[in-house]
């Protein structure tokens, strides 16, 4: 059975960092295709960051542009978001998501392209 668990999540002053982990299990990390998402009180969920299959591509929002990376352990079957300089407004709960396809171009910024979820980890940024 196919799962992702995120850790990593807590309160920060503005200007700090935090690393979220995803681990997945019953299946090989390379064979996806790895987003993280976000969704803040009364917003939409949105793409953050992308790791492409194998890690060959990488992408990230323009807001965490700069400011978060996105890597991948294959040998824990993990991927990571470090996030530094956080601001207020990254305040949301933090999702992982794998997907069979390919996220062409923007496409790997939409919900629909992935196949799992993880259960999320609140990140909340505040002094």
């Amino acid at each position: 059975q196919l799962q992702l668990v995120e850790s990593g999540g807590g309160l920060v002053q503005p200007g700090g960092s935090l690393r979220l982990s995803c681990v997945a299990s019953g299946f090989t990390l390379d064979d996806y295709a790895i987003g993280w998402f976000r969704q803040a009180p009364g917003k939409e969920r949105e793409g953050v960051s992308y790791s492409g299959h194998n890690g060959r591509r990488t992408v990230y929002a323009d807001s965490v542009k700069g400011r978060f990376t996105i890597s991948r352990d294959n040998a824990k079957n993990t991927v990571y978001l470090q996030m530094n300089s956080l601001k207020p407004e990254d305040t949301a709960v933090y999702y992982c998501a794998a997907s069979t396809v390919p996220g062409y171009g923007n496409s790997w910024s939409k919900s629909i392209l992935y196949d799992s979820w993880g259960q999320g980890t609140q990140v909340t940024v505040s002094s």
